[in-house]
């Protein structure tokens, strides 16, 4: 197998243990010292390095979505580089909570039972065998639409706020 064709095979696993990775498959693909540069709106556990880092970005979704699941549609490799187009689909039960840079609080969706699934790039660095660096596009808007987030109605807008009190009480307990 070649080193191109053995870092697709690393990116394409790395996307799908976030659905369903027990930690061990996070510490076997993830770099000590991994970055995933979209780790500006979860939580502070996501904001770190390495694979408990990515471990804590998977909690986080598969606590909002239930069924979360990663359909891989397209994978490109050269040497090191890989990019994975994949679908990511799930249910909306449990809030959804995004953060500030601060770590505090900024936005809580509440679950609205509606599932989804929005069109995702990722882009992986592999060094040895290992996930050393992530980034990602992701159609955010388009997941919204299909989770009833936007437009939002002022009921949900009401939810909202209610359902962020309740989150950032939570957080100071």
């Amino acid at each position: 197998m070649s080193t191109t064709t053995q870092a697709g095979d690393i990116a394409v696993r790395s996307i799908l243990i976030m659905a369903d990775g027990e930690r061990s498959d996070f510490d076997a693909l993830i770099h000590p010292e991994a970055r995933n540069r979209e780790d500006v709106v979860g939580p502070a556990g996501g904001r770190g390095r390495g694979p408990a880092a990515f471990y804590a970005t998977a909690q986080w979704l598969r606590g909002a979505f239930e069924g979360l699941s990663y359909e891989i549609d397209h994978v490109v490799a050269e040497g090191n580089l890989v990019a994975v187009n994949s679908t990511m689909k799930g249910r909306h039960v449990a809030p959804f909570v995004t953060y500030a840079v601060d770590g505090s609080v900024d936005t809580v969706f509440p679950p609205t039972g509606r599932t989804f699934a929005a069109t995702q790039s990722h882009w992986l660095r592999i060094e040895d065998g290992l996930v050393v660096e992530h980034w990602a596009n992701r159609d955010d808007l388009g997941q919204a639409k299909q989770l009833g987030w936007v437009p939002p109605t002022p009921a949900y807008l009401f939810r909202m706020a209610r359902a962020k009190s309740r989150a950032k009480r939570a957080i100071r307990m």
